[in-house]
């Protein structure tokens, strides 16, 4: 039987364990910035590094971790502070797991995976699990220690084995003791470390990778590994305890606007940052005490839910660029390192007891087991079966002649021949209604067309009686229709429908008034001046005449993109941009947002640039600010100067 043992410490008292968090600087990758900046983080210590406060260039923001290796710290001392100290718990039933997080191009891989020079953390902590297994096994004769291994990856949100490339999307299921486990997956076990590259090494091939403008092997898929180590016990009470390791190499954020993304990359840069953002929401849920945690949001949080806020001794290794072009990814890089150190998770011990073992002890079956053996369930069907039968051919005397059942069948048979009889009588009833309705309808029109025949007999007889003969004559029914005529005949005058007196009413039609034509200062007063042109006389009189009705109702004339600046004085530019270039390197973020096509967005990125590049010595300087392209400068500065020459 399978029960969960926890770990406690000497007061007595359940263990916790806090999620480790240790921050790695890479090297530069280039020999210099363009702008030789120089790096934007640096190193204080052995735990804690500071960032240029993006808000303010002469101030730092500092951070404080478990651990922080600079540029020139090895694979060998990363393994060994991190990693090393939480393989241990793996012999005694408990899991642990070692995952890379940060920006695309941060040597996530290379902390992982590295090089046949300098391995990095996946071979060195496998050669360890094997290392202390064999110094187990010489140590205790009683237990008996197999290792196994899974490799798989989350690629577009599909769960992939990479030691089976021709399986497809695999499903995640939880089992009866809160497990994670997956279906299908392949389960290779291992005798040595040979052993375990001759199998690992072709499935890392098979992970997909690709390549941006950011890194030429990019990530496009979260790879995982899972180390599983089994301890049995030879001898009574035969209990086993299982410890699984997982070793993460998370896909690093990108910005699609400086990787260049498109088509097939785009969409996998799409599935990365989702599973990421989800990743966050997971931390945040878990520091704020949330009541819903959302594992199930994304298949990579559904793996490391035991990882995070679960029961594994956990590591995270954040892996960050100094390079300025890298500064918002390493900013929210470190964000997310300091709130998932936060995070406490609660081991214990994974054992399961032989039921031989609890039989022979208690004289009984345990009660979790006895619906849970294979041989329960037949048993336990062969029982409902005979019990079954049994009613049947056997029924108590009190449910033959119960006047209850027989009263409920009654009524259910009532019941059915009311709702299998009520269509066809609607049905009936509806057919009679429809033939009296065209039956009353034949009845209307032939009265309708005797009323017609009436009609058209007294309008001939009141035009005269000559032309009731001629009309009588034609129709053949002279006689009869004299004799309806008697009927009709009256002293009163003829019906005609009288003219209304009432005056109907005209349509409405706007009232249009004349424009006023207001005073207008010569054009020598203006604060614009515009250039002459070679034209005629008549097209300079024909165009002043226009613009000095479009002023006349308000209308200001519109200049075209392309002249609009040949077409204003140039004092009169060349102050505009002196202002604006004033309102750039002096403004606050309230004068910022008064210009013309500048948000909010936009003013905090224009502060933020001045503050870590300086002022403007120009207004082109502008277009350097993220997102401000030059066809955007361009219509920033017709709206400003025109709005300031309108003012």
């Amino acid at each position: 039987m399978a029960h969960r043992v926890p770990v406690c410490d000497a007061g007595g008292s359940k263990r916790t364990s806090r999620v480790r968090v240790a921050v790695r600087l890479r090297p530069y990758m280039e020999k210099q910035d363009d702008k030789g900046e120089g790096p934007c983080v640096r190193g204080l210590g052995s735990q804690s590094l500071e960032i240029i406060n993006w808000r303010n260039s002469t101030e730092t923001l500092q951070y404080q971790f478990d651990a922080f290796y600079g540029e020139q710290t090895t694979q060998q001392e990363v393994f060994m502070t991190s990693v090393k100290p939480i393989l241990p718990h793996l012999l005694n039933g408990q899991n642990a797991s070692v995952f890379a997080y940060g920006p695309t191009g941060a040597g996530k891989t290379h902390t992982m995976l590295g090089s046949q020079e300098q391995p990095g953390v996946i071979p060195r902590a496998v050669k360890e699990v094997f290392h202390l297994v064999r110094a187990q096994e010489k140590d205790a004769d009683d237990w008996d220690y197999t290792i196994g291994m899974s490799y798989l990856e989350i690629y577009n949100e599909k769960v992939l084995d990479l030691l089976s490339p021709n399986t497809q999307d695999l499903p995640i299921r939880e089992d009866k003791d809160r497990n994670i486990l997956i279906p299908g997956l392949t389960h290779m076990p291992l005798s040595s470390l040979s052993d375990f590259q001759t199998h690992f090494i072709p499935a890392s091939l098979n992970r997909t990778t690709a390549s941006t403008k950011l890194n030429h092997r990019s990530s496009r898929s979260h790879a995982i590994l899972l180390i599983k180590v089994v301890k049995s016990q030879r001898i009574a009470p035969h209990r086993q305890q299982t410890g699984k390791l997982y070793l993460v190499d998370l896909a690093g954020s990108e910005d699609n606007r400086r990787t260049g993304n498109q088509g097939l990359r785009l969409k996998e840069s799409g599935a990365i940052n989702l599973s990421l953002f989800t990743l966050s929401k997971v931390v945040d849920s878990l520091n704020t005490g949330g009541g819903r945690v959302p594992y199930r949001d994304s298949k990579l949080t559904r793996l490391l839910q035991d990882s995070l806020g679960g029961s594994a001794h956990s590591v995270m290794i954040t892996n960050i660029a100094p390079e300025y072009k890298y500064y918002f990814d390493t900013f929210t890089a470190l964000n997310f390192a300091a709130k998932s150190k936060l995070i406490v998770n609660r081991p214990f011990v994974r054992e399961t007891v032989s039921s031989t073992a609890e039989v022979h002890k208690t004289g009984k079956r345990p009660r979790q087991e006895q619906g849970c053996g294979a041989a329960a369930e037949p048993q336990k069907k062969k029982l409902k079966d005979g019990r079954r039968e049994e009613q049947e051919a056997a029924p108590g005397p009190a449910h033959q002649n119960s006047p209850t059942d027989s009263s409920v069948l009654d009524r259910l048979l009532a019941l059915e021949k009311l709702m299998m009889g009520s269509p066809e009588k609607e049905r009936l009833n509806l057919l009679k209604t429809v033939a009296e309705s065209r039956k009353e309808i034949q009845q209307l029109k032939a009265k309708q067309k005797e009323l017609e025949k009436k009609a058209l007999a007294f309008k001939m007889l009141s035009l005269g009686q000559g032309k009731d003969e001629g009309v009588v004559t034609q129709s053949g029914k002279g006689a009869e229709r004299l004799k309806d005529t008697d009927l009709f005949r009256t002293n009163l005058l003829p019906l005609h429908r009288k003219q209304s007196s009432a005056a109907k009413p005209k349509k409405q039609q706007a009232v249009v008034t004349p424009l006023q034509v207001s005073q207008v200062q010569p054009l020598q007063q203006c604060a614009v001046m515009c250039k002459s042109s070679p034209s005629s006389s008549k097209s300079k009189r024909q165009h002043s005449e226009i613009l000095e009705g479009k002023e006349n109702m308000g209308v200001k004339p519109c200049l075209s993109d392309s002249d609009w600046e040949s077409r204003l004085d140039g004092s009169v530019l060349e102050q505009s941009r002196q202002k604006i270039l004033q309102v750039l390197n002096s403004g606050s973020l309230k004068d910022l947002k008064a210009l013309q096509l500048i948000g909010d967005k936009k003013a905090k990125l224009i502060l933020g640039w001045r503050e870590v590049h300086g002022q403007f010595t120009q207004v082109e300087d502008l277009q350097k600010v993220e997102g401000i392209t030059a066809k955007r400068f361009s219509s920033f500065m017709k709206a400003n100067i025109l709005s300031a020459i309108g003012k």
